[in-house]
C-alpha cells in the first residue's frame, strides 16, 4: 500500500491548514488563504526533488498524461508508441487526445523495448510513451537516445515509479516531459491526484493554461480577468490534495528504504529456490522497491508456484493473466470500443496508419509475463509477516 501505511499526524496537520481558511480552490482568494498554497508548495518541493525545473498538480495520474500529451501537441492523426505491459490509463490519454496508441514490445526490465522503437514506429509516430512498471526503470537512456535520433518526443509514464531513480538522477526528468500517479494505492497518495514535470517552460505553461480552462494566471490582475490564448479544460488539483502530498513526499526516502529492506529479505529467500530468477535492473540502488518481479525457466511452473503461494496467504500477480494491465486481455480496446458510438478516433479518416494488437507482435511479453510473478511490497511489513513469506516460499518451493 505504500503511502497510504504512513497516514498520519502530519497529514492531518497539513490538511488542517487548508481547513482553517476554509479555501480549497487552488487559486484566487489570496486574502482569504492567509498565505496558505498547499498546492504550489508541494509542485516547488516536488519539482526540486525530481530535480526538474517545473511540476504542475492535477486531478490524477490519468489527468496528468491527457494534459502533458496536449501540451506537446499531440493529437488527431499521430500515433504514439506504448508498451503492451502498462495501466489501460496510458491508451486510455493517448486515445483521449484523438491520437492512436501503437502496442510496443517489452524487454526484460519489463518495460519498453528501446529497439523496439524503431520497428514500431511509423510515418505518423509523433511521441513514444516509456512506462515506468512496477516501481524499476527502463532503460530509459536508450529510450531517450533513439527518439531523438527518430524525432519522437518522449513522455515518461512514471504512475508506478515514484521516487525510483535511474544513474542517479530521478525519473519523470528524462523525456519531454514526465507524468506521475498519487491515487490511494500509489508510492505518494493524495487520494486521487496526480502530477506533470518537465524542464521545459513552454510545455509547462500550456499543460497549466489546459488544465485551468485556459487562464494564463497572471499574478497582476484578478483571477477571471487574464488573457487567455487557448482553450482548456479543469484538472486542478484541489489543496486537499497539495497538502497530503507535501506530508507523503517528505516520507518519500523513507518509504522507499523501509521497502528495500523488506524486499531484499523475500528475494535472498527466492534466490534460493533452483531456476528462480529476478527482473533485469540497469540500475539496482534506483529501485523504489514497491515491486518484486521473479520468473521460472516455464509458464508451468510459474502458475503452479502461484497456487502454492495462495495456498499459504500470499499473492503475487502474473501480469499475462491480468485484464487491466496487459493489452491482450482489453476486450473492449481490442474491440475498439471508445466513450462515443463511433469508434473514434480508430475511425478518424485524418488518421492514415494501421494498428494491430495481436499477441504475435509482442513475443518477448508473452514469454517473460507468461512466467513471471510479482509480489507487492509494503513499508510495514514486520517480522512476523516476513517469515510468514520466507516459510510459505520455502514450503511451495519443495513441491514445484
Amino acid at each position: 500500500m505504500a503511502g497510504a501505511e504512513l497516514i498520519g499526524k502530519e497529514e492531518i496537520k497539513e490538511v488542517m491548514d487548508v481547513l482553517e481558511t476554509g479555501i480549497l480552490m487552488r487559486y484566487g482568494f489570496d486574502k482569504e488563504r492567509k498565505g496558505v498554497y498547499k498546492v504550489r508548495q508541494f509542485e516547488a518541493d516536488f519539482a526540486k526533488y525530481c530535480g526538474v525545473s517545473h511540476a504542475l498538480g492535477v486531478t490524477s495520474g490519468s489527468a496528468a498524461l491527457k494534459v502533458a500529451l496536449e501540451a506537446l501537441d499531440v493529437g488527431r492523426g499521430d500515433d504514439v508508441l506504448v508498451p503492451a505491459f502498462t495501466f489501460l490509463a496510458t491508451y486510455e490519454a493517448v486515445l483521449e487526445v484523438g491520437a492512436i496508441p501503437i502496442m510496443v514490445d517489452i524487454d526484460d526490465t519489463l518495460n519498453l523495448d528501446p529497439d523496439e522503437i524503431e520497428k514500431k514506429k511509423t510515418p505518423y509516430t509523433k511521441a513514444v510513451i516509456p512506462v515506468h512498471m512496477c516501481g524499476l526503470a527502463a532503460n530509459i537512456d536508450r529510450i531517450v537516445e533513439v527518439a531523438r535520433k527518430n524525432n519522437l518526443l518522449v513522455l515518461e509514464d512514471n504512475a508506478q515509479g515514484c521516487g525510483a531513480s535511474f544513474k542517479g538522477k530521478k525519473l519523470g526528468g528524462f523525456g519531454d516531459m514526465g507524468t506521475f500517479s498519487f491515487d490511494y494505492v500509489k508510492t505518494v497518495t493524495t487520494g486521487e491526484g496526480g502530477l506533470v514535470i518537465t524542464n521545459n517552460r513552454d510545455l509547462y505553461l500550456r499543460s497549466e493554461w489546459y488544465s485551468d480552462h485556459g487562464h494564463d494566471h497572471n499574478p497582476n490582475v484578478g483571477r477571471a480577468l487574464e488573457g487567455r490564448s487557448i482553450l482548456g479544460f479543469n484538472y486542478r488539483m484541489n489543496e486537499l490534495q497539495g497538502a497530503l502530498g507535501l506530508a507523503q513526499l517528505r516520507k518519500l526516502d523513507y518509504l522507499i528504504g523501509e521497502q528495500k529492506k523488506n524486499k531484499k529479505v523475500i528475494m535472498d529467500a527466492l534466490a534460493a529456490i533452483p531456476g528462480v530468477g529476478f527482473r533485469a535492473k540497469q540500475d539496482p540502488e534506483g529501485d523504489s522497491a514497491t515491486f518484486l518481479a521473479f520468473n521460472f525457466p516455464e509458464e508451468q511452473r510459474a502458475l503452479k508456484f502461484q497456487t502454492l503461494l495462495a495456498a499459504e496467504g500470499i499473492d503475487t500477480t502474473c501480469y499475462k493473466n491480468n485484464l487491466w494491465h496487459y493489452v491482450p486481455n482489453w476486450e473492449h480496446f481490442l474491440a475498439f470500443s471508445t466513450a462515443n458510438s463511433k469508434k473514434h478516433p480508430f475511425t478518424d479518416p485524418l488518421y492514415k496508419g494501421k494498428v494491430e494488437y495481436s499477441r504475435e507482435t509482442i513475443p518477448h511479453a508473452e514469454d517473460i509475463l507468461g512466467r513471471t510473478l510479482v509480489m507487492g511490497i509494503s513499508v510495514r511489513m514486520g517480522d512476523e509477516r516476513l517469515d510468514a513469506i520466507r516459510k510459505a516460499i520455502e514450503k511451495a518451493a519443495k513441491n514445484i
